[in-house]
């Protein structure tokens, strides 16, 4: 085997995390999450501790950093000295704008809602995080289809099942489901 980098423990990183989604998903016991998250920590600790052979950060900066921006992110939660508020937003949705307008504060370069959704998410990940941060920033998405023209199953079984009919049937044509929805995302984000 050889050195391990940052770049080579990346798909152990993603294939652990998508094991905890299975595990939350498939109803698995608190014993096998428990492993499953355990198996994600390792991989912070490698990537930490590859860092800190380098130089740069340990384990605990990962930690200490932590806390800070989810004491800076959440102000309805935490006073700024990490001890909690004595009260809390009455809406979720007081609360998601209350962390949205932190967000924007801490990189007021990102000029559009869609910056920093990562490149890498599979496309229908993707879209529906553009179609949740396009809705509380208040833009309108257009594309081919407008999203509420679409019916819609009313389960997430039924809808599952719709996905991979829509999917099959693409695959039959011969195309690439996947590749066709980043590029409607892309597209869409563009407008």
């Amino acid at each position: 085997m050889g050195a391990l980098t940052h770049a080579s423990l990346v798909e152990y990183l993603l294939e652990e995390a998508y094991e905890v989604a299975e595990t939350i998903e498939t109803g698995g016991n608190d014993a096998e999450l428990r492993g499953e998250l355990g198996d994600v920590l390792l991989q912070v600790v490698l990537h930490a501790r590859l860092a800190e052979e380098r130089g740069s950060f340990a384990f605990d900066d990962v930690a200490r950093g932590l806390s800070a921006k989810m004491v800076r992110r959440n102000p309805h939660v935490f006073r700024p000295d990490g001890t909690l508020q004595d009260s809390f937003p009455a809406t979720v949705e007081e609360i998601v704008q209350k962390w949205d307008a932190v967000k924007q504060a801490e990189r007021p370069e990102r000029k559009h809602p869609f910056e920093g959704i990562p490149e890498a998410l599979p496309a229908l990940a993707r879209a529906q995080k553009s179609l949740d941060r396009a809705e509380r920033a208040g833009v309108k998405l257009t594309g081919g289809l407008s999203t509420g023209s679409v019916p819609v199953p009313d389960t997430e079984e039924e809808l599952g099942e719709l996905l991979l009919a829509i999917v099959g049937s693409a695959r039959a044509r011969g195309f690439d489901a996947e590749r066709a929805l980043r590029g409607a995302v892309r597209r869409c984000q563009e407008r």
